[in-house]
């Protein structure tokens, strides 16, 4: 599941995962995502920082609430700001800065989902 604000960049994000044979699903806000996770399983989420409304980091922490161990990647241009933040990202297991690569997307995935 990709949320982000930006219809171009969850297009972009998706057509990454897609080239690597994902199944991807897209949301563009907070409430969109949290009812695509009510309704199905995913295996990875990635999240914006500067949703508007919910930021991403609070949006994490809902979804590890309701479900503990669904692995979470924040993406934003903001990673070295929040890396250095004496207030960790709580629900966030692993973070890319923007721009990124596809490589950096598949390090990330590799570095929180099991078995990997």
């Amino acid at each position: 599941l990709v949320v982000d604000d930006e219809p171009a960049v969850c297009d972009a994000i998706k057509m990454m995962l897609k080239f690597d044979g994902h199944e991807v699903q897209t949301a563009n806000g907070s409430k969109e995502a949290l009812s695509l996770l009510e309704q199905g399983k995913f295996d990875l989420v990635t999240v914006d920082y500067a949703l508007v409304g919910m930021k991403g980091d609070e949006l994490a922490a809902v979804i590890k609430q309701r479900l503990p161990h669904q692995p979470i990647i924040m993406i934003t241009a903001y990673a070295e700001v929040l890396k250095s933040s004496s207030n960790p990202l709580t629900g966030v297991d692993g973070i890319i800065s923007k721009p990124f690569l596809l490589a950096d997307l598949r390090e990330a995935m590799t570095g929180v989902l099991p078995g990997s």
